[in-house]
């Protein structure tokens, strides 16, 4: 069985070795491409009978095109680049690998609030965090990394995750709420780790940062596309208390740069599961997930179900 590991970024090198000696040890076949464009993968996926990516597009093109491919893996959380639908009308098994960028996802949330809250550093006096609410907007692998950390800076934590139940969220030291305008009109800072869906996409916009506390502070590390810009703008434009960081750099970046200047943040490219630790784990448990499906059909975080 020929695995193929396809990435425009690609791994780090402990990563690629890791990955190596376990396909190495299950007697499969690995072909790695990196910084690859669509033509390459478009060639090599050709007899591929797993694939495994990071943030590659996995179009129908690419699904139609591979004639005997088993399973997609996603090194990473989030799948919304690879075409579900197509996937699963060949038949093809699609899993991500939940937790592995968990930690170094919600460690940039925090890198990025204390930021903003020392004004990114220019020298005029800020805010602390101890004792400000911290909202976060699904309760998955990071936002429960996220509310380990906050309870270090002594913060208040409530969560909104309808799939999770309140003792789940309770355990964690966490209060549960079930209203997203409470969620928003009750902290300071708001975290949103919700996939993009046709249910969120656009759907944090100008009614909901505008029911923010005065200095209130919105964080996206989940997807861009859940935001809608132009109400945010709005919001921005009406209330100069109002700051926004994203991991994900919106389509008007230039427009929001120019508008708030010190009250918004962008990294360059999304850089939340940026580190050596979180390429290693995820980049060896798509490995592992893709022998395991080829060796007996293993499909524990299959999300095309």
């Amino acid at each position: 069985m020929k695995i193929l590991v396809f990435t425009e970024k690609p791994f780090a090198q402990a990563a690629v070795k890791a990955i190596e000696n376990v396909v190495n040890a299950a007697g499969q076949e690995l072909e790695l491409v990196e910084k690859g464009t669509k033509a390459d993968l478009l060639q090599a996926v050709k007899n591929a009978n797993a694939l495994i990516v990071r943030s590659d597009i996995v179009d129908a093109e690419v699904i139609e095109n591979a004639p005997e491919l088993k399973v997609i893996v996603r090194a990473g959380a989030g799948y919304d680049n690879i075409d579900l639908e197509a996937a699963t009308k060949h038949g093809i098994c699609v899993m991500n690998t939940p937790g592995q960028n968990s930690n170094a996802v919600a460690e940039l949330v925090f890198g990025m609030v204390v930021m903003m809250c020392r004004n990114q550093y220019n020298g005029t006096s800020g805010s602390e965090l101890k004792g400000k609410s911290l909202g976060i907007y699904a309760f998955g692998q990071v936002g429960r990394n996220v509310a380990r950390i906050a309870k270090g800076f002594d913060m208040k934590l409530e969560a909104l995750d309808t799939f999770v139940p309140d003792a789940v969220i309770e355990e964690a030291g966490v209060k549960p709420l079930h209203n997203v305008d409470e969620l928003f009109a009750q902290n300071d800072f708001v975290s949103l780790h919700i996939p993009a869906t046709p249910a969120t996409k656009g759907s944090i916009g100008y009614d909901l940062v505008m029911k923010m506390p005065k200095n209130g502070v919105l964080i996206n590390t989940a997807r861009k596309e859940i935001i809608d810009e132009e109400g945010l703008i709005k919001a921005l434009e009406e209330r100069p208390d109002l700051r926004y960081v994203s991991d994900i750099k919106p389509s008007k970046a230039d427009e929001f740069e120019h508008k708030f200047a010190a009250r918004v943040f962008f990294t360059p490219k999304k850089m939340g599961a940026q580190t050596a630790e979180a390429n290693f784990n995820a980049g060896v448990a798509a490995a592992e997930q893709a022998i395991a499906y080829l060796k007996d059909g293993w499909n524990k975080f299959q999300v095309n179900k």
